[in-house]
């Protein structure tokens, strides 16, 4: 196996473009310089927001032209870093972006405090005289539904002025891993050294059907992540304390009730979807390990099997081109606006495909208003990689759409709903390949990624989230977050999750330093409830068919205009009840059984 690129050599066509951005580093950096002096063109609307139903609308229109430029030229500094996170040029200009901006907030930071002290009769006769002015109704709403937390405007402009700040433990933690964490090779079963990075650990490994290598695998990774664990627990437990001081500074009873508000859910919804997957889901899981365990021949099923192959023999290779058909195929049910975005997205280099040094590990996709959007992800050939792009499709395809049909202030869905189009692209991938074919073996491949998608949000993220959940309470009681807590907290969990059944080492608990999710408030948890909500419009699909398609593009073209909770009744959802969430664990038992029959 090839040691990994540099950036410098990658295949253009590998890689996206970003002169849907801007066409030079020098033209972001002219344009960075540019903000800060048409700042103005914000502020110069200070203390006169209520003056007016004219003025707040030119306040609101200013406030938004000026907004779509500064996420583009954040946007453009985040990807050049996630590419090539060892550049020290990409450094600079992300250090440099965050200083800028965290200027740039300060001073727009009057906005919202001042929005407040605007009377709701006021805002209501405003809206009635400026008929344009409807099309802020629901951030007035969420605005007014902060007041309890928001603080006078002098303490807003000092908490913006320390925004590079706050965003400090997120960024120390993606420079140790790009930059700083080095992977020794390590040894397959016939001696050879085989190179480790984050992603190939994540895309090939991880996954690969050969025992020594995912254990061998497995353990040089761990030991790499023991060599940071103290500093990055100190990282981590800087960011805990940091949002329960926010916490308290913001008149929250909890930091959990802090970290819920932008999602719009209530705590009682939180803890079911922790609760009911945990105690529902782990017998189904279990049986899926023993399954493999039989399948596979293993002495026992240890941690580092659970993403084995359950047919090693069956090894598809996927070109990027045959993911690109089987996509578009898969997806064609959804029409033929959202069929464009995703040609689109393969034809004029959305996609970063690379394998490099410094690239950032796992997949993502950005959509910043006024552009396409960008997908990163690591190809490896691998068939399971069309699952996860298709999955990042979803994203785009959302906020394409959203975008599109909406505002840029009414585009920030809520991370409990934003995972449902990505993880609902992965189900029609699945269902329309498993449509397709006729084998056997492929059937039972197919329904083992459609449970792998399963086991990611499901498992892994609900587990992070679970450590989440014992994180804040340890914290909010006094006990300090160190290493052997850290480890020990996650060990925990998730040995709980998989009982007797799944030989849990306690190295497991080191994993928790894999993801970035814990400096994005309570994101895990958001991916469960995303793919609770994609299951049911999924069968909904299947039962309804262009009705249900119908209804769920409008969804997509919607954007924040609605509360998340809204957004999945009007897909015909409804996550209030706890029988949504147990029909989607159910469901995952229905694919395990099919599983056991075909591999009988």
């Amino acid at each position: 196996m090839m040691a990994q690129m540099l950036r410098k050599d990658v295949p253009e066509e590998l890689t996206w473009d970003l002169s849907a951005l801007y066409h030079t580093r020098q033209d972001w950096e002219k344009e960075l310089k540019a903000l800060k002096q048409d700042v103005a063109e914000v502020t110069a609307y200070k203390g006169k927001l209520a003056s007016s139903s004219t003025t707040l609308l030119e306040a609101f229109r200013a406030f938004e032209s000026f907004y779509e430029r500064l996420v583009k030229v954040r946007t453009y500094a985040l990807l050049r870093t996630s590419t090539d996170g060892a550049d020290a040029d990409n450094q600079a200009d992300l250090a440099k972006t965050a200083s800028v901006i965290a200027d740039i907030n300060a001073e727009l930071s009057f906005f919202k405090p001042e929005l407040l002290n605007i009377p709701e009769e006021t805002i209501k006769r405003y809206m009635a005289e400026e008929k344009d002015l409807q099309t802020y109704e629901k951030v007035l709403s969420d605005i007014i539904e902060e007041k309890p937390h928001t603080l006078a405007p002098e303490m807003e402009e000092l908490l913006a002025r320390l925004s590079e700040i706050h965003d400090a433990p997120y960024m120390i933690y993606e420079r140790t891993k790009q930059a700083d964490m080095d992977f020794p090779s390590f040894e397959d079963d016939e001696g050879n050294r085989l190179p480790l990075s984050e992603a190939l650990y994540e895309d090939r490994y991880e996954i690969s059907p050969n025992t020594t290598i995912r254990r061998n695998a497995y353990e040089a990774y761990v030991d790499t992540l023991a060599k940071y664990q103290h500093t990055t627990a100190a990282v981590y437990a800087t960011e805990v304390t940091k949002q329960i001081q926010l916490a308290k500074i913001r008149n929250y009873k909890t930091v959990t009730e802090m970290l819920l508000q932008p999602h719009q859910v209530t705590v009682e919804m939180y803890e079911n979807q922790l609760n009911i997957i945990q105690q529902e889901l782990a017998p189904h899981m279990r049986k899926l390990a023993k399954l493999k365990e039989r399948k596979l021949g293993l002495d026992k099923m240890t941690y580092a099997d659970l993403k084995a192959p359950l047919d090693p023999g069956f090894k598809p290779e996927t070109t990027i081109a045959e993911a690109k058909e089987m996509i578009l195929e898969a997806l064609s049910i959804l029409g033929p606006e959202y069929l464009q975005i995703i040609k689109d997205a393969f034809e004029k280099r959305w996609i970063d495909f690379a394998d490099n040094v410094g690239k950032q590990s796992g997949a993502f996709c950005a959509s910043p208003y006024g552009a396409n959007s960008f997908i990163l992800l690591t190809w490896t050939n691998m068939m399971r990689g069309t699952f996860t792009l298709a999955h990042e499709l979803g994203h785009a395809g959302h906020f394409q759409l959203t975008n599109k049909y909406q505002t840029i202030l009414n585009t920030e869905v809520s991370t409990y709903f934003v995972e449902a189009p990505s993880t609902l692209n992965e189900l029609l991938l699945g269902d329309y390949l498993l449509n397709k074919s006729d084998d056997e073996r492929m059937k039972a491949f197919v329904i083992n990624n459609l449970l792998d998608t399963y086991y990611h949000n499901f498992v892994t993220h609900l587990l992070e989230a679970e450590l989440q959940r014992r994180v804040y309470a340890l914290a909010e009681a006094g006990t300090p977050l160190t290493a052997d807590v850290l480890r020990q907290e996650k060990y925990e969990a998730i040995k709980n999750f998989w009982g007797e059944d799944v030989d849990i080492p306690e190295s497991a608990g080191l994993i928790w330093m894999r993801q970035p999710h814990y400096y994005m408030g309570l994101y895990p948890y958001t991916y469960s409830a995303g793919l609770t909500i994609a299951t049911a419009v999924m069968q909904r699909i299947k039962q309804e068919g262009d009705k249900a398609v119908n209804d769920w593009l409008n969804v997509l073209k919607a954007g924040s205009t609605l509360k998340p909770l809204d957004l999945a009744k009007m897909a015909g959802v409804d996550m209030t009840n706890p029988d949504t969430i147990k029909a989607a664990v159910a469901y995952v038992g229905s694919l395990v059984e099919q599983l056991e029959a075909i591999c009988q």
